[in-house]
């Protein structure tokens, strides 16, 4: 017995009509050199749980293929803008591997490395605290990994292909939170194995990075899917014709760099820019609040003067 799908007004539709309307909605043609980009994200992204997974000597290496992530994200929209190949498959295809190298990766790596030193975090704490750090670690990272998802699924609802959108950010975007957690696993690695660290400074630094970053995993999160915008750099900053100003600016954070380190310039830029959106936020509001106190204010007066004669 052949059952034929039917139609909403319950007339049946021939096989080989049904099969011809299928084939009408598959793809056909991709652009190449964007989609090539898009996956080189995803393959950083897989090396980089990969380099994770195989212990201590290659939580930098990670982090660092999680940076080389990024730049592919920042180049595959920026190619198939100028190529005016933009199209929804290549939306999709970036989001499931930003999904892989700005969710999945990060999360991965910081709690391999939170795990690998739970037993020297707790120490002898252990007993009265079982194993709740742990599972505090893996909860960081849970949420983070879930925010990451949450946060990319919204963007391709809210996302328009109009470069003029591209101004602005709802919510801290996932590379640049995966940016915070790489950049503090890469800086620790650097003050653990550099000999010229071994500092009471340096060592008190090594323990605040391992105890304050399950809640910097679970910040950054936060702030994936909040309502904070922030600024698309390369769109708002460095495109076009801008002030010297931000010619300054730049030269500063190219001192910083040569004059801090690679690694601790990466810690300030994606820890600064994540702040940024949250103490902005926090001005604005405080700056609409003393604005509706001074109108009561001047409404309460103009209630208590006398009507002239």
């Amino acid at each position: 017995m052949n059952i034929h799908p039917k139609t909403n007004d319950s007339k049946v539709i021939p096989h080989r009509r049904f099969m011809r309307q299928m084939r009408r909605g598959r793809l056909k043609t991709i652009a190449i050199l964007p989609s090539l980009i898009t996956l080189v994200n995803g393959i950083a992204g897989f090396a980089a749980i990969g380099l994770a997974a195989k212990g201590p000597n290659s939580f930098a290496l990670a982090g660092y293929a999680i940076f080389i992530a990024m730049i592919a994200d920042m180049l595959d929209g920026r190619v198939a803008r100028m190529s005016h190949s933009t199209s929804s498959f290549g939306g999709q295809l970036d989001s499931l591997c930003d999904m892989l190298s700005f969710g999945a990766a990060p999360a991965f790596l910081v709690l391999n490395l939170m795990l690998h030193y739970h037993g020297q975090l707790v120490g002898s704490a252990e007993p009265f605290f079982g194993d709740f750090f742990e599972r505090f670690i893996w909860l960081g990272c849970v949420t983070f990994l879930c925010c990451c998802a949450i946060r990319l699924a919204r963007f391709n609802v809210e996302n328009t292909e109009d470069e003029t959108a591209h101004l602005s950010f709802t919510g801290l975007p996932s590379p640049a939170a995966a940016g915070v957690l790489a950049s503090l696993v890469v800086f620790f690695q650097h003050i653990l194995y550099d000999a010229a660290s071994e500092t009471a400074l340096f060592t008190v630094l090594r323990w605040t990075i391992l105890y304050i970053l399950p809640f910097v995993t679970i910040g950054a999160g936060v702030l994936m899917v909040s309502r904070i915008r922030y600024p698309h750099v390369v769109n708002q900053y460095l495109r076009g014709r801008k002030p010297i100003t931000y010619l300054a600016w730049t030269g500063v954070i190219v001192g910083m760099i040569f004059l801090c380190g690679l690694q601790l310039a990466l810690v300030i830029s994606f820890g600064g820019f994540a702040l940024s959106g949250l103490i902005r936020w926090f001005w604005l509001h405080l700056l609409r609040r003393r604005l509706m106190t001074i109108k009561k204010q001047a409404a309460g007066t103009s209630e208590n003067e006398p009507a002239a004669p």
